[in-house]
């Protein structure tokens, strides 16, 4: 089960935050039917790009060979 304060990757494209399939983000919040969760994505600055809510099945853990990867966001 995915907990606050994990990373997690995208499974799929979010095109209305920018966001791509493959991204890396935050989990800021898991809501108590444990079906969503809000995450936050940030730039390689630290700033902030997004906050989503998502559903469980639009994300999955870091595995632990994964590494991280670099590209411009385009919102």
């Amino acid at each position: 089960m995915i907990k606050e304060h994990e990373r997690v990757v995208l499974k799929s494209d979010v095109a209305t935050a920018g966001l791509k399939a493959g991204d890396v983000g935050t989990v800021i919040h898991v809501y108590a039917d444990k079906k969503a969760l809000e995450v936050e994505f940030l730039n390689l600055d630290g700033r902030t790009a997004a906050v989503e809510t998502l559903e469980m099945s639009q994300v999955r853990p870091v595995g632990p060979r994964e590494i991280t990867h670099a590209r411009e966001r385009v919102a």
